[in-house]
């Protein structure tokens, strides 16, 4: 099964997370499919928090991508950002 999740990046005190579309089966910094955006809980307002390409992100849940719980409401967060 295919799924979009977050994987961790950064450094101790400063994480940064990529959304990426991996198999499931995979560790969760481990090997990916595609990286398809990313979000940075510590962005300041002159920074971009999270970015997530709409146009792979649709494919991917057309093709039968699974998004986490969390990846969910990130998505849900920049499409009220985008409108």
């Amino acid at each position: 099964m295919v799924v979009i999740r977050l994987a961790r990046g950064g450094a101790k005190a400063r994480p940064f997370f990529n959304i990426v579309v991996a198999d499931k089966r995979t560790r969760r910094d481990g090997r990916f499919i595609e990286r398809i955006g990313f979000y940075n809980p510590i962005a300041t307002a002159s920074e971009e928090s999270i970015r997530i390409a709409q146009d792979r992100l649709t494919y991917w849940q057309g093709v039968g991508a699974q998004a986490s719980p969390t990846v969910e409401r990130l998505i849900q967060q920049a499409a009220k950002k985008a409108a």
